[in-house]
């Protein structure tokens, strides 16, 4: 039997409203019918931008040791991340690993730089205000437990190295790079000073990995970006399906052993435990792509069926 992804969420906020349509379901879908209402609500109609290369893989949504490699493979793609190491000052008595990035905060600050260097045309991100304005608009404050995740996931960025390695490429294709070549770094802040910046003044990002991004961009929808902020796994299938469904020609079927290969991160050994939580996360991703067309069948996985991009193409052109 097929379900649709959105347990019919889109329809009652189209029909009754967003508070009607949260009297009308069970209280653990509340949040659904809310990410609904403010993607649909949407006047401002910002983009967002990711390589297309973070749609078929991903960075791991756990922590994972210092000194571990992470290795991600999608569609004819295969992502490497090497942690970095540190400089040795500070008070160590040598370079220490740093660890890969990895989980919600690190995704969305990837997110920005992305963003930025397609708007402004230059492999160079202006940090400061643009960067504290846009996470805040994301739903992200700058004190407490967010703002040491931030921090802690800004010098993982700066320091790992990075190779996507694609099917039908020469082998030497993409040269050992990395995210960014220079900056992405905080500045301790008096929290009394409230002009203090947070980063330096710009980030360089890495010109293998800009000039990737510039051939390759995938718009997405800043107001859908906003509601995952806090979801990893989400975040993941909705990049993931804003690359996929407009360019489908057919209902295509994706079975869940695949689906947990691309998205299980090798937390769940067995196949049920994924498919529960997985559909969780669809859910709120699914509700994020008012356009989307995706069912969910018990036993065989998800049916992708052709569906208008999140973004129109008339604003293709980053605002």
């Amino acid at each position: 039997m097929a379900d649709d992804a959105d347990q019919g969420v889109r329809h009652l906020v189209l029909v009754h409203g967003r508070e009607q349509a949260r009297a009308m379901v069970e209280p653990e879908k509340r949040r659904l019918v809310d990410i609904a209402a403010e993607v649909l609500g949407d006047e401002h109609g910002r983009i967002g931008i990711t390589y297309s290369g973070f749609c078929l893989t991903g960075l791991p949504h756990k922590r994972l040791a210092d000194d571990a490699v992470w290795t991600k493979t999608g569609h004819r793609v295969t992502l490497v991340i090497e942690p970095g190491r540190s400089d040795g000052r500070g008070g160590e008595d040598q370079p220490r690993f740093i660890g890969v990035p990895y989980g919600a905060r690190a995704r969305m600050i990837l997110l920005y730089l992305q963003t930025q260097a397609i708007r402004t045309g230059n492999r160079e991100v202006e940090l400061g205000r643009s960067m504290r304005d846009w996470l805040g608009r994301m739903g992200l404050s700058w004190g407490g437990e967010t703002g040491r995740t931030l921090r802690e996931q800004a010098a993982r960025i700066a320091a790992c190295h990075l190779r996507f390695s694609w099917e039908g490429e020469r082998a030497d294709g993409w040269l050992k790079g990395g995210f960014v070549r220079s900056g992405l770094r905080f500045h301790a802040r008096n929290s009394d000073d409230q002009q203090a910046l947070l980063w330096e003044d710009c980030v360089v990002l890495d010109e293998v990995f800009y000039e990737a991004l510039r051939r390759h961009p995938v718009p997405l929808r800043d107001a859908a970006l906003r509601e995952l902020a806090d979801r990893s796994v989400s975040l993941d299938i909705y990049i993931w399906l804003a690359y996929r469904l407009h360019m489908l020609e057919r209902p295509t079927p994706i079975r869940w052993a695949a689906l947990r290969e691309q998205f299980g991160g090798g937390a769940y050994a067995e196949l049920r435990n994924f498919k529960r939580e997985f559909r969780k996360a669809l859910a709120h991703a699914v509700v994020a792509y008012p356009e989307a067309r995706v069912e969910v069948e018990d036993e065989a996985g998800l049916i992708l069926h052709p569906s208008l991009p999140p973004v129109a193409p008339r604003l293709m052109a980053v605002r």
